[in-house]
């Protein structure tokens, strides 16, 4: 109730300094506009004898021994007033009390104002005290400001409270990961059991992989597994535009952390600040390395640390000094992967317990259909898929929802207002069909999942294909048939185009890549079991910039040649592929024409069936022909059916 009074007066202060502001103007203007003769005596008591006065105001002056008079002569204004001082004399007033009883004016005297002692106080007093109340206030604020200035070195370090816990039962698919920090919170609970037998417990443990793999959250699980205080700040806090501010903060962090251990402190990020020394073009930061040399001599140096334990993340353990990833310091570095099959599953059912799921949809089949998705991307997908039910007007979750937001999370919402003409149109499908004709023929391809030609982002349509089984190396045979299926687009332009388009663009560019790996990094090559470059350069100036060449320029022209030898093999193969498949390439065409997104229920059927299954009343309207969609539209009476494509169909259905 305290927080919402004040809160009140804040809310209430503006608008009463405004009135007062206000009220302070139009005062001002009506004395502004006010007009005021000044009458001498004689031409006052003048007044009086020839019965000019209308009204009139005696104020006596004691201190000064005169009258003030104010009032208002006959033809005078509405604005218009006189003033006139006369001696203090019983004579005059007696005088003006009988020509007010013979005139019949509106006479009235005014108390002197001096004669007051409040008013006295007022005058005399109140001056000082505002003037010494305006003095303690910029005193007050000065000191508050120079004691702002004097935190400017302390620890921005935060104590996580007891409403935001989290224990291992939020976090999913990190069992290994969960595994390897247990430890630190038996030794947090009952150090005694590993010093019994000389063991000591890790001083620093290191989280490091993808983003959104869940390395924040592990540590906080960790802090409310053992129940011990929690300081929890990111890298970028201890960095600033001073040189030695930085590590003063380290040090006031540690400090804190000594009076409540045992304790964990959490470093978010740590990458911002424990950076490699003395790297770049100019030399190193000054600031940073004072606040790296800081945490590296609290860590282990002369003073002990006892109890107090230090978990950090980061996404680019590549960049981090030698020095703070040494036995003694980060002892125990933990890699957080994304999650397999099954920890995919895990992660989507803890996403999914306040989402309303149709029965047709398996968190079994939503993890087989997402590798290579993190934690957050599985958060992301539920939300999404929950926002589109939303908007469509669903009381649950469909796999027709599944299905769009795991398109939106891979490649961004589709582009349905994009129009294009119908050589294009066919040229995508082809485009496409190519692509799914060689996952579809290739003994060790991924399964085909999904073809569409829709426009999402930059890509004109995609094919969605995963791999039947998760696998942990690739082999030769797995890479270059990646690279057919990639091809598999402009080969098919080739044969039935008879010319090329710019839509092959990006696989391209991954074909590329995949065969510069094998041939400079694998060693999958003529060239023999040599790895000619690393897939990191400096990090520090550019990736590439500063990257060392360790061959002569004749094995760089082998290694060209080589490159060119596998991309124009798997050419030729996805070539004789598509050739012997016309019939199977014109189908999945064609189909892509009449519904513009097949699944892959339906590319089976097609390619067992040689057509597409029957449309009835079960079938949704995302899932049904064009040419399907355009007879509900003509029975609906829809106007202009006839030019729709298919997502304004389907927005005027919905309607």
């Amino acid at each position: 109730m305290k927080v919402q009074k004040k809160d009140v007066k804040k809310n209430l202060l503006p608008y009463l300094m405004m009135a007062l502001i206000m009220l302070t103007i139009i005062y001002f203007l009506n004395v502004m506009n006010k007009k005021v003769n000044v009458l001498t005596y004689d031409k006052f008591m003048t007044q009086v004898v020839d019965g000019n006065i209308k009204k009139m105001e005696l104020t006596p002056r004691e201190s000064a021994q005169i009258y003030e008079v104010r009032g208002k002569l006959k033809g005078y204004k509405s604005n218009e007033e006189f003033f006139a001082r006369l001696p203090l004399s019983e004579q005059i007033m007696k005088r003006l009390v009988e020509a007010s009883e013979e005139q019949s004016f509106k006479f009235t005297t005014v108390a002197d104002p001096e004669s007051s002692t409040l008013v006295l106080v007022l005058i005399n007093v109140l001056p000082i005290v505002l003037l010494i109340g305006g003095a303690f206030f910029l005193f007050s604020k000065q000191m508050a400001g120079n004691k702002s200035s004097l935190d400017f070195g302390k620890s921005k370090a935060k104590l996580n409270s007891e409403k935001n816990k989290v224990t291992f039962k939020n976090v999913a698919g990190l069992k290994e990961e969960k595994e390897e920090v247990k430890e630190l919170i038996d030794f947090l609970k009952n150090p005694k059991k590993f010093q019994k037998l000389g063991a000591r417990i890790p001083k620093g443990v290191l989280l490091f992989g993808p983003p959104g793999t869940g390395k924040t959250l592990l540590a906080r699980a960790v802090a409310g597994e053992a129940n011990v205080p929690f300081y929890f700040i990111s890298g970028s806090d201890f960095v600033e535009l001073f040189v030695g501010v930085g590590a003063s903060r380290v040090r006031d962090m540690f400090q804190q952390a000594k009076r409540n251990a045992p304790c964990l402190i959490f470093i978010d990020e740590i990458d911002a600040v424990g950076r490699q020394r003395g790297t770049g073009l100019g030399g190193g930061h000054d600031e940073r390395e004072q606040t790296l040399n800081q945490l590296l001599t609290e860590m282990d140096g002369f003073g002990e640390n006892e109890g107090i334990i230090i978990i950090a993340a980061t996404n680019r353990p590549d960049v981090l000094d030698p020095a703070l990833l040494r036995p003694g310091r980060f002892d125990r570095q933990i890699t957080v992967n994304l999650p397999d099959i099954k920890g995919r599953e895990e992660i989507l059912g803890v996403h999914a317990k306040n989402k309303i799921l149709a029965d047709t949809v398996t968190l079994a089949n939503i993890a087989k259909r997402t590798p290579g998705f993190s934690g957050a991307d599985l958060e992301n997908l539920l939300n999404e898929a929950a926002l589109l039910a939303v908007r469509r007007n669903k009381e649950k979750i469909t796999m027709s929802e599944i299905d769009e937001a795991t398109d939106r999370v891979l490649m961004g919402p589709a582009k349905t207002s994009r129009k294009y003409s119908e050589k294009d149109r066919q040229l995508v499908s082809y485009h496409e069909a190519g692509h799914a004709v060689i996952g579809l023929k290739l003994a060790n391809a991924s399964d085909v999942q999904k073809v569409t030609i829709i426009p999402r982002g930059a890509a004109g349509g995609y094919n969605m294909m995963i791999p039947t089984e998760e696998k942990l190396c690739q082999t030769k045979s797995d890479l270059l048939e990646e690279i057919t299926g990639l091809l598999g687009g402009r080969s098919a332009e080739e044969i039935v185009f008879k010319e090329i388009s710019t839509g092959a663009h990006n696989d391209f560019e991954k074909a590329t890549k995949i065969a510069r790996a094998m041939v400079t990094e694998y060693g999958m090559s003529d060239l023999g079991p040599l790895q000619f470059e690393q897939q990191e350069g400096s990090v520090f100036l550019g990736r590439d910039y500063n990257k060392a060449q360790h061959f002569s320029n004749e094995v760089a022209n082998e290694i060209d040649m080589e490159i060119r030898k596998i991309i124009n093999n798997c050419h030729k193969h996805a070539k004789e592929i598509i050739k012997d498949n016309m019939a199977l390439l014109k189908l999945i065409a064609e189909a892509l024409l009449e519904y513009e997104t097949l699944t892959k229920e339906q590319i089976d059927y097609l390619v067992e069936h040689k057509k597409m299954p029957d449309e009835d009343e079960n079938t949704s309207l995302e899932a049904m022909s064009i040419t399907k969609l355009k007879e509900l539209a003509k029975k609906k009476g829809i106007k202009n059916y006839s030019k729709m494509n298919k997502a304004e169909l389907l927005k005027e259905l919905d309607n």
